[in-house]
This record gives C-alpha cells, structure tokens and sequence, in this order.
C-alpha cells in the first residue's frame, strides 16, 4: 500500500472527491516525466514483441509518453486549472442556465481506456455568474486524469459550487466506457449515466425535472 494515499483513496475510488496522488506527484518536471514515460512504455512494446526499429514503431513511446503528460493526463497538474473567473449577475437573471452537451474524453483509471461522452450542467445565480465557456474548461480538465465518472461528476460541481458561491448546481454525465464496449462483454450500446444534485436541486423534484426536459430539448441550429 502506498503511504502517500489515504485509504478511502484506495477503498473507494468512486466515492473519493480527491484523484489518488503521491505527495512527489509533481516534483519531477513534465520533461523528465515524458522521458521516464518514454522508456517504460518503451519496455512494454518490446515486452509485446514489437519491433521498434521499424520506422512506423521506433517513434511511438516519446509520442505516448508526451501525449500521457502534456494532453491525455495534463489535468493532474493542478497549475493547470482554468480561472474560473465570475462577474457580477448585473442583469439579475434568477432562472435556470444550463450548459449541455460538453463533450467528455477521460480515462478509465482501472484499464486505462477511453471514456466519451456528454456533460450537462445546470446552476441558479446568486449575485454572480460564469463564463459558459468556463463550464467547458473545468469539464475538460478534471477529465484529462484517470478517473472513474463518479468522481469526475462530483469534481466539476465541487469546483463550480466554489467558484460561484452557490449550492444550485446540478450536473449529469452521460458516457460511454470503452472498457465495457471493446473488451470484456463488448457490450457496445451501453453507456453509464451519473449525477450530483446541491441545493435547490436535491431538494426540489420539479427543478432537476425542469433540467433533464432542458437536456433532452433539440437544439441543432445549424447554420443559423
């Protein structure tokens, strides 16, 4: 067991607000984590019986490693958390704003493979709102670590409920788990829906009603 974690970290990977870290997670600097990535992954392709002299292989591990540090993995660096940056509600708007379909690309941290989905999330303002394209931003970056869509649900209302100052928040992912449906069962058509209801909407049935009907409203505008 690794002392670093706590244990509900290890027990209870769906439950644990916190993504499992070392406490050295980040002392080594992106470059010499891309190089240390490099050579294990290195290992596995020769371990598979890949032949890394070929011109379309002998590349692949510095691309991986990069990949895992920079994109596929670059929200675990806390320094690259979005600002998210509120203004004053001037316009005193008090009804529901929901930003739906935000598109999910994470990783199942028990296989690491792809998740992919959609995220809807839902707040009442105070005397203070967001940038919609903040909602997209925080998404995205507590997706990009290995996670489990428990966790990553409960991630985006924590830092939407800090960032507002208010408990109206309402999130729903809705995903598909590679893991599940191009291995194991390969169940194709599956997808695992989740959801993290505060305040007025745990509360108030016709609310999150009122959310899941905005949710499933068509809006393809086109070109318009």
């Amino acid at each position: 067991m690794n002392d670093h974690m706590r244990d509900d970290d290890i027990n209870h990977h769906s439950t644990s607000l916190k993504t499992p870290l070392t406490a050295d997670a980040f002392v080594k600097s992106d470059e010499e984590k891309i190089d240390l990535i490099e050579g294990h992954f290195q290992g596995i392709m020769k371990t598979l019986g890949l032949d890394l002299e070929d011109d379309s292989l002998k590349g692949t591990p510095h691309r991986v490693a990069k990949m895992y540090v920079t994109e596929t993995f670059g929200g675990l660096h806390p320094d690259r958390k979005p600002a998210l940056n509120t203004f004053e509600n001037s316009y005193q708007y008090s009804e529901m704003l929901v930003e739906k379909n935000i598109v999910v690309y994470s990783t199942c941290e028990h296989h690491f493979m792809p998740i992919i989905g959609r995220a809807h999330i839902a707040y009442m303002s105070n005397d203070r709102v967001i940038g919609l394209s903040k909602m997209n931003r925080i998404v995205d970056y507590y997706a990009k670590r290995p996670q489990v869509q428990e966790r990553l649900t409960r991630q985006v209302a924590s830092a939407l409920i800090d960032a507002l100052g208010t408990d109206d928040i309402a999130v729903i992912i809705d995903a598909k788990h590679l893991c599940v449906n191009a291995r194991g069962i390969r169940d194709t058509e599956s997808s695992t829906v989740t959801s993290e209801y505060h305040g007025r909407f745990k509360g108030n049935e016709s609310l999150r009603q009122e959310f899941l009907r905005y949710i499933e409203m068509e809006t393809d505008h086109g070109d318009t």
